[in-house]
């Protein structure tokens, strides 16, 4: 969580001038929960968690779900990905990512709040890893570029097919 702070705040700085005002206001306040401060944060996702110009129902259903239900979300992470206040904060499982013993496919995308110095660590350390980064996608390639990740995915897949053998 740390680095995975650390880049998202390295983001949130690109953001308009405006947008980054009104987030430290209302963080230091106490008032994520203005209508200004969730505008601001759909700055930084219309960047970086989806791109496209019209996020499909099941997406803006995913978020308002969050919304009418955020005390888990905000118990563990916080009000936002970039201000993370919550039980997670100084979390990491980087340590022990080595102990991963299957193959594992990481997936990020060009645009992503999970930056390549966030998936890189995972890269690193586990034994069976392939990593792949999609160039048009924020966080969400799978509806981002959704006929490019299902191929990925089911190459990942096939890939562990072994041929039946007659008994």
């Amino acid at each position: 969580m740390l680095q995975w702070v650390a880049e998202a705040n390295k983001l949130r700085e690109a953001l308009p001038p405006h947008i980054q005002r009104t987030l430290r206001k209302h963080e230091a306040d106490g008032t994520t929960d203005d209508p200004a401060y969730e505008e601001a944060m759909m700055v930084f996702y219309q960047r970086h968690v989806c791109r496209l110009p019209d996020w499909p129902e099941y997406v803006q259903r995913s978020f308002e779900k969050l919304s009418e239900n955020p005390e888990v979300y905000y118990t563990m992470n916080g009000p936002s990905e970039f201000h993370v206040i919550g039980t997670l904060k100084g979390w990491s499982i980087v340590d022990r990512a080595h102990q991963i013993s299957v193959a594992t496919l990481l997936i990020n995308g060009k645009y992503d709040e999970a930056t390549d110095a966030c998936v890189q660590p995972f890269a690193d350390a586990i034994p069976d890893v392939r990593w792949e980064r999609f160039t048009e996608s924020s966080h969400l390639p799978h509806v981002e570029e959704e006929e490019r990740y299902l191929s990925v995915v089911g190459d990942f897949l096939t890939s562990f097919d072994r041929p039946h053998t007659a008994s």
